[in-house]
């Protein structure tokens, strides 16, 4: 008994079974959406193509340097008797940096002024002497001369105590120093660095094919490491010559530096502009597609896309400058290029 009602089961879920699966048949066949209609135009988007100023960048390495640079040393031997800038502060062109000590220069200065005294004495003695015709010519000379010799030590002397005072040559920002107060310094002894970095120069090389496009007051644009920023220079001078080893001609520009953003011995990207084109006609790269002659476009003509072969020289990352195939005031499609036939009719969005 248990046995038949065990098979009579089974044959209720064998058919509750196959009606779930034929519903589900059912439903799908239902949904399926119904074929696309014939005729109806395609949206896409597309421009219209207005005159635009065209630059071929050319992107090289380069370098920030600083617009001045010097090592501060001591003309003259001595003692650092004080030193009047702090490390890494901004200084100002005539400055004075450190003191050497003058005490055995102006001891000898003190000697010479006396000397000096006493050859101006002899000389208006000896001035009065000659009127008198007292003594000969050459030995009111010979006086006169001893007067001009004392006062060329002094001024020699005077010299030297005013190089005991180092300045500043120019203003800008001093580095770490590597001296102490007290320290015996030389000439040979590097102080500290001096630099002036605003403006900053931008130090780069293009090749030699496009020297007949270097300029001095071109305009560029360059990037340095870990700052998204890009900044603007203006190329001031240029090497007259080819280096023969690389087959480069070297470039400066200057970049304003206001806010100290530029650091000397920085790694810079330079965008160089060449192939400068007035009123071009430019494209999005995303309109044009690649056919077996060259390139293609779809303009917009009567409500239609035509298929049009366009000859381009340059390129950039976002525009494709056309020579030949279209021209200015042509709408452009820039959407659906890959599903697009000659002749399809479309419903086009104007884009800015």
């Amino acid at each position: 008994m248990k046995r038949k009602y065990l098979y009579l089961a089974i044959i209720i879920g064998v058919i509750a079974f196959a009606a779930y699966k034929y519903s589900r048949n059912k439903e799908k066949k239902i949904e399926a959406p119904e074929p696309a209609k014939k005729g109806v135009p395609m949206e896409v988007n597309a421009i219209i193509v207005s005159p635009r100023d065209f630059s071929n960048i050319l992107t090289v390495s380069g370098s920030i340097e600083p617009n001045e640079q010097v090592q501060i040393r001591s003309e003259v031997s001595g003692i650092i008797r004080n030193l009047s800038f702090q490390e890494g502060s901004p200084v100002e062109k005539g400055q004075v940096l450190f003191t050497i000590d003058d005490t055995e220069l102006q001891a000898q200065l003190l000697q010479m002024q006396t000397q000096e005294k006493l050859a101006e004495d002899n000389a208006q003695r000896a001035s009065l002497l000659l009127e008198k015709e007292a003594i000969s010519t050459q030995e009111n000379d010979v006086a006169h001369a001893d007067l001009q010799s004392a006062k060329a030590q002094t001024q020699l002397i005077q010299a030297q105590i005013a190089k005991t005072k180092v300045r500043a040559p120019f203003s800008g920002r001093i580095g770490l120093r590597s001296v102490s107060f007290g320290e015996y310094l030389t000439p040979t002894t590097v102080v500290a660095n001096l630099v002036s970095t605003n403006p900053v120069k931008v130090m780069f090389s293009v090749p030699e094919k496009y020297t007949s496009q270097v300029k001095e007051g071109l305009p560029l644009k360059f990037t340095v490491s870990g700052k998204p920023k890009h900044f603007d220079a203006k190329i001031y001078a240029i090497e007259p010559g080819i280096d023969a080893q690389t087959r480069t001609v070297q470039i400066r520009a200057l970049a304003n530096n206001d806010d100290g953003e530029l650091f000397p011995g920085s790694f810079a990207r330079i965008e160089f502009p060449i192939n400068m084109v007035r009123e071009a006609v430019l494209i999005p790269t995303e309109a044009v597609m690649p056919v077996q002659n060259g390139k293609q476009v779809f303009l917009l003509k009567n409500d239609k896309a035509t298929a049009v072969n366009i000859e381009s020289d340059s390129r950039t990352n976002t525009d494709i400058l056309v020579s030949e195939g279209i021209q200015l005031g042509d709408t452009v499609l820039t959407s659906g290029i890959m599903s697009l036939k000659d002749g399809m009719e479309v419903s086009v969005k104007i884009q800015p």
